[in-house]
């Protein structure tokens, strides 16, 4: 077993407040319905083929590889298994999030966020629609569909688009393998308190030449209590359903076509506006050849398009406002289409040397339009407001230079555009050849020893976030929209891996300077932006030893520091120090695990800045967490699992949060508070 703020208003669709539309599933409902799918994947498993997961409930994700986390998402984690992007990430060391509520928050790596940390899902960019991130990139991503997960920590690859000064992570769905005609599948049902009820499932099948790959999951959660036994808005349901036709005529050639959907839709408690619609549709196309020459080992082309399409509304979910600007609901539709691709060849000239060079690219405008209960927008014409568009180079080699030593190095070049379209005129930004590259050394001191050094620099053209959102970017004032200088990130990483037989221990740590951060300030009425000069450091420490055959204790610890060195004060929005203390239990078919979650108080804060989400609120005192979980392993095809989070029912708050809407009667003052104690129980099956 593994061991793993304010935000910004959204400007942004009838039934009463509290109660989601449409009416989700009450618990019994769901613990009825998981039970009818465990006794019908009993039945159907007596006939299956074995096919064994690994016994691992996952808590925390150990370093995979130099400066890479790889894990599998669909192995069950605790706390209770993810509903989006950003909850699953928080169980690698390092990884935090913005918290929205329930569901849909942002992710927040070493501290830093938006697209200094791109998420990709099978190698294509998804970005979300609102001006205030409520749709956020990770919003729209099931963890659980997936195969792979890969974390790239740091300035330490140029292969996936530009920005990544923070990191890479990439959501991955594998070529399926089948020798000969067949079917596989998965499935899994969750149930939980707060009327917490999850299903998903996936099916393959084919032969050699020819296979469909079918993937479907639906979350959905009721508001849940804090550690006092207060009721936070923060119900959710949310769908995703994804489907791939791959041709492979040999060995060597793979053709898949793929399209996907989902929806959704989530009560904010801290926000002036509720989701009522996350509209992702998506279409794409890979194609891989491999071996075409002894040194061309590899051509890859890629084209897709993904719409989200995201509905903000204060009356849908909750009662909306009798006085006010917003007074008798307002609606906001904003919607982004984002369409790219990628070309690259891998070649091998000489013994030990690889490079992987190509050009990657992506054109994406934004539109929105208003409504109102009595003018739905629906009846309204869309509006282009925005549209981003980027080109890039890249190369990136590896070479082992003897069987001891390996370098790895990389440069990439872009090219950005903007145009910011306003009322009375039409403005255009451009930035000519940015560049980023990095230069990396990975050596073995002695058989499962590794240490590496890595020199990276990233130059990154502000966002739509940045660029769009600001009240001081409009069209109409021109300012930091023309100004705003793109950030340099240039980062040391640093670190060392080390395995025995009974113990391995890792360490991972960066220190930076950064030129032109962008920084929001909440000091007006409405956000503005600008560039600062900053510092950055942080490391993640983990390890295991096995105690006896059936006992294994872990730990990870993850702590950052950011200073504004222009105004000479912390920089905002840094995540205070958290360590993660575990022991597991693996014996025949059960298993059993403790996790104590103990995190520091932070009071290096520079208040009323922060991002486009959220924005220093004060210090955050710190709080510890226990949760607890046990499986059983029914049969080779059925497994069995259930926890316990938050064990003695703690009254805590992340400090990344936001405040309380009044409109629902939350106080304005206080960050939110997290699930109290919360029970689940899962079954997996395989078929």
């Amino acid at each position: 077993m593994s061991f793993l703020t304010v935000a910004q208003p959204c400007a942004c669709t009838s039934t009463v407040a509290g109660a989601l539309h449409p009416v989700f599933p009450h618990t019994p409902r769901a613990v009825a319905l998981a039970c009818l799918t465990l006794w019908g994947a009993q039945a159907f498993a007596q006939q299956a083929e074995p096919a064994v997961q690994p016994e691992v409930v996952v808590t925390a994700v150990h370093d995979h590889s130099p400066v890479q986390v790889v894990a599998d998402p669909k192995q069950p984690r605790q706390p209770i298994p993810a509903s989006d992007a950003a909850d699953y990430l928080k169980s690698i060391p390092g990884f935090s999030a913005l918290r929205s509520g329930g569901s849909n928050g942002d992710p927040v790596f070493r501290g830093q966020f938006g697209s200094r940390l791109p998420l990709l899902t099978n190698g294509t960019v998804l970005m979300g629609a609102c001006p205030s991130r409520m749709d956020a990139p990770s919003s729209y991503i099931s963890p659980e569909t997936f195969d792979v997960l890969t974390v790239v920590k740091g300035p330490q690859t140029v292969l996936w688009g530009p920005g990544a000064s923070a990191g890479v992570v990439r959501f991955e769905r594998l070529r399926p393998e089948l020798t000969g005609p067949g079917a596989k599948g998965s499935a899994s049902v969750l149930a939980g308190s707060h009327g917490r009820n999850d299903q998903r499932a996936e099916v393959e099948a084919g032969n050699e030449q020819v296979y469909v790959r079918a993937n479907a999951n639906r979350s959905h959660s009721d508001d849940y209590e804090d550690g006092t036994g207060r009721t936070v808005p923060s119900a959710y349901e949310k769908w995703n359903t994804d489907v791939a036709l791959g041709w492979t005529p040999d060995a060597d050639t793979w053709v898949e076509l793929s399209a996907g959907a989902g929806d959704g839709e989530a009560r904010y408690g801290a926000r002036g506006m509720d989701g009522t619609q996350f509209r992702r549709e998506s279409l794409g196309l890979r194609l891989e050849k491999r071996n075409l020459t002894p040194w061309l080992t590899k051509l890859q082309a890629q084209w897709y398009r993904h719409s989200a399409d995201h509905v903000m509304d204060n009356f849908t979910l909750r009662t909306p406002p009798s006085t006010g600007m917003m007074a008798g609901g307002r609606a906001s539709n904003v919607r982004r289409v984002t369409t790219g691709g990628r070309m690259a060849a891998t070649l091998q000239p000489m013994d030990g040397l690889e490079i992987t060079t190509g050009v990657d690219g992506f054109d994406s405008p934004h539109d929105k339009r208003m409504g109102t209960p009595a003018m739905p927008y629906q009846n309204q014409a869309r509006v282009r407001d925005a549209k981003l568009r980027n080109w890039g180079w890249f190369a990136e080699s590896a070479w082992q230079a003897s069987a001891h030593t390996r370098w790895v190095a990389g440069l990439r070049l872009d090219q950005s555009d903007a145009w910011r379209y306003g009322t009375t005129m039409t403005e255009h930004r451009s930035e000519d050849w940015l560049p980023s590259g990095f230069v990396r050394w990975e050596h073995t001191l002695a058989q499962g020893t590794t240490v590496y050094a890595g020199l990276g620099h990233v130059q990154r053209f502000a966002d739509y976030w940045e660029l769009i959102s600001p009240g001081n970017s409009a069209a109409d004032k021109g300012n930091a929209f023309q100004h705003l200088q793109p950030e340099k990130t240039t980062q040391l990483d640093v670190g060392a891996q080390w395995k025995s037989d009974r113990a391995q221990a890792w360490a991972s740590a960066y220190v930076g300077r950064v030129k032109d951060y962008i920084l929001f300030d909440y000091a007006g009425m409405a956000s503005q932006v600008r560039n600062v000069d900053a510092r950055t450091a942080g490391l993640e420490l983990g390890g295991q030893y096995q105690l006896s055959p059936a006992w294994t204790a872990q730990a990870t610890l993850a702590a950052v520091w950011q200073d504004n060195t222009t105004d000479d004060r912390a920089l905002p929005q840094t995540p205070p120090a958290e360590l993660k203390l575990g022991l597991d239990y693996a014996q025949g078919p059960w298993t059993a695990g403790a996790l104590w979650r103990l995190v520091a108080s932070q009071h290096r804060i520079s208040a009323k800045e922060g991002n486009v989400v959220g924005r220093d609120l004060n210090p955050s005192a710190g709080f510890g967490t226990l949760a607890l979980n046990t499986s059983y392993r029914v049969s080779p095809q059925v497994k069995l699992l259930a926890g316990i989070d938050n064990v003695f029912d703690q009254a805590y708050s992340e400090h990344l949060n936001l405040l309380g809407n009044a409109g629902f009667g939350y106080p304005g003052d206080q960050r939110l508070r997290e699930p109290g104690r919360t029970f689940w129980v899962r079954a997996d099956f395989q078929f």
